[in-house]
């Protein structure tokens, strides 16, 4: 499966900085709980790949593509 395959889970995303200094991501789904930890530069660059996908996207959007169906 890739990015583009639609999967019916629900999942939470929660950001937030950490009290040893660090950003963690942490996301549950079900009974699953995932916490990711980042250092303060490697979250910026999380950040900067979230802004050029959502460009990308929004992009793709203008051109035309067919919008994704909502289950």
């Amino acid at each position: 499966m890739g990015i583009n395959d639609e999967r019916d889970i629900e999942a939470n995303l929660q950001i937030g900085p950490t009290d040893g200094g660090m950003v963690r991501l942490f996301v549950t789904a079900g009974a699953q709980e995932i916490p990711m930890d980042f250092s303060p530069d490697e979250a910026e660059e999380i950040a900067e790949e979230i802004r050029a996908a959502a460009q990308a996207a929004q992009a793709a959007a203008q051109k035309g593509s067919k919008p994704r169906k909502k289950r």
